[in-house]
Parts: C-alpha cells; structure tokens; sequence
C-alpha cells in the first residue's frame, strides 16, 4: 500500500474537543451533534484524517477517492472540500486547509491550538 492509500483498517476513531469520527460505525460528530455526510465527503475525510499532519497532492486524492487518472482536471475536489468544511463548521477552516496548488491537509484539534500558542 502507498503512503498515501486508505484503509478500512488504519485507525478505528478520532477525537479531539470538537470532532469525533468513529470509523468501525461511521459516524462524524461535530460538538457532539451528529454530522451527515455523502459517501465521498466521508471516504475523503477519512483520507485525510488517516494523514492527518501530511500535506496530500490533489492528484492522490482525486486518484484514491474518485478514481480519477491524473490527466483529469475537475473541480469536483474543490467543491466536495467546500462541503466538508462547512458540515465540519465552525472548525471546518481550521481542520481542512488548502495548500495552494498543491493539495490540502488535516489539522488535528491539539495542532491547531499548538500553532496558534507559538
């Protein structure tokens, strides 16, 4: 499997004071109230979540979420990260950010409070 590559089996949950992502169940909880989330907005948060800290190149996730050639230039990333983020609102800018032309990646809770205290 390559670095980048998902697995149903990688982490089991995540959780911090605001998120909560119980993977064997698949539910999303944003300050403890239940978030809805279409199966491609989920299997990219997951990705993401799986690679929390790694800066992920739109190619990987177009190719491991969609199954998507690198050939192909779509919006369709950009449109699903827009609806991850405001389903994971207030946080949604916090824990998804875009790194331009590049990809984006997932800031864990603790980062996010460790970054703004430095």
């Amino acid at each position: 499997m390559g670095p980048f590559e998902t697995s149903t089996n990688q982490i089991p949950e995540y959780r911090d004071a605001h998120l909560s992502i119980d993977f064997k169940r698949g539910v999303v909880k944003v300050d403890s109230a239940t978030a809805t989330f279409t199966r491609k907005q989920y299997e990219l948060l997951r990705m993401l979540v799986e690679h929390a800290g790694q800066v992920i190149p739109r190619e990987t996730l177009l190719q491991n979420v969609w199954g998507y050639s690198t050939e192909i230039r779509t919006r369709t990333l950009d449109v699903h990260l827009s609806h991850l983020r405001k389903k994971l609102a207030p946080y949604g800018d916090q824990y998804i950010e875009r790194v331009f032309r590049v990809g984006c990646r997932f800031q864990p809770h603790g980062e996010i409070a460790r970054v703004a205290v430095q």
